[in-house]
């Protein structure tokens, strides 16, 4: 059963540009954001990105990707998975 969990995962990538720019792909769900503080969840668990006005540039539940833009000071990962948090019910 973890091995169909792993195939089923989408491929998961973060890619920072001089703490100003953020792309993340394998996302499932963005729980909430604002200038400060954005939370999401990928397979691989709960990601917290902390900065400064912050900006979503990009947001497709579809592919899963996110942009982040301006002043990123931390990532933290957590094993939470999320499931079932406002935005799935937003866009399902």
């Amino acid at each position: 059963m973890n091995q169909e969990k792993r195939t089923n995962q989408r491929p998961h990538n973060l890619i920072m540009e001089n703490r100003k720019t953020l792309s993340i792909s394998g996302v499932t769900e963005v729980e909430s954001f604002d200038d400060q503080t954005v939370i999401l969840y990928t397979d691989l668990g709960q990601l917290t990105i902390r900065g400064n006005e912050l900006h979503l540039d990009r947001l497709s539940t579809d592919a899963g990707d996110v942009g982040v833009t301006v002043n990123i000071y931390g990532l933290m990962y957590t094993n939470d998975t999320g499931k079932g948090g406002f935005f799935s019910r937003i866009f399902k």
